[in-house]
């Protein structure tokens, strides 16, 4: 059972989920893939194992079952181990329906979901930092703002935000995916949650994730509430915003 690779966290916040009635969406990074060599940067060309496939599906199975939510929409980075890592939690989830149906969502590709996308506005400045700092300096650098070539953290964190809210689910019992990679998911908690400082004990594993719902009917004005191993926590969207006047 593949299932048992899945960060426990990740079982657990099946328990702090608003009630049916509030569609959610799991950011999540993708599932289990092949190792890094050399400098522990991953390129874009690393597939998923074959364990990392099984657990996809098994937890888009237990998702389904254990919350009788029902995927409605589908976003990813477009690289494969995302994009693979989506379709195999919609199979899961698919099996598991009262009325299959999810097999027909629609994997829809977004560059925000990735980098250079989400925070990087000049690959030529900001990529040397990348390549001499490793993923966890360079998060920290961004999130205190020190790197050329990159947003502002709370811009870049707002503008994924917005493409989540933007694509959340809208009826009862819903729940939308959105997959990406650490760098990504690293960086959007450590700024929503007001930290300066990533450690490697913060770094989200392989299929961890966050669950993210909205309270309000315009992006500015609501609240983002998301759970994050173990922990709800919540930001009011435009006093967030403003921290970057």
């Amino acid at each position: 059972m593949s299932l048992k690779l899945l960060p426990p966290s990740m079982l657990s916040a099946i328990d702090l989920l608003p009630d049916g009635q509030t569609p959610v969406t799991l950011f999540t990074r993708h599932s289990i893939r092949e190792n890094v060599q050399g400098q522990g940067l991953a390129g874009y060309d690393l597939q998923l194992t074959e364990q990392g496939r099984e657990l996809a599906q098994e937890w888009g199975a237990y998702l389904a079952d254990r919350t009788d939510r029902i995927i409605q929409h589908c976003i990813s980075s477009p690289i494969q181990r995302c994009i693979d890592t989506a379709a195999l939690m919609i199979e899961g989830a698919d099996g598991v329906t009262a009325e299959p149906n999810t097999h027909r969502i629609e994997i829809i590709e977004q560059g925000l979901l990735v980098e250079p996308g989400s925070f990087v506005l000049d690959i030529q400045q900001a990529g040397p930092y990348f390549t001499k700092q490793g993923a966890l300096g360079f998060i920290n650098s961004f999130v205190n703002n020190a790197l050329p070539g990159m947003k502002h953290p709370i811009r870049g964190v707002v503008d994924v935000l917005e493409l989540i809210y933007n694509t959340h689910p809208q009826n009862k019992y819903g729940v939308s995916l959105a997959v990406s990679h650490d760098t990504i998911l690293a960086a959007m908690i450590a700024v929503m949650s007001g930290r300066q400082e990533v450690s490697r004990e913060d770094w989200p594993e392989m299929m961890e994730g966050l669950f993210v719902w909205f309270e309000g009917d315009v992006f500015l004005e609501s609240k983002l509430k998301w759970i994050w191993r173990g922990k709800v926590s919540e930001l009011n969207i435009q006093d967030f915003k403003n921290l970057n006047l």
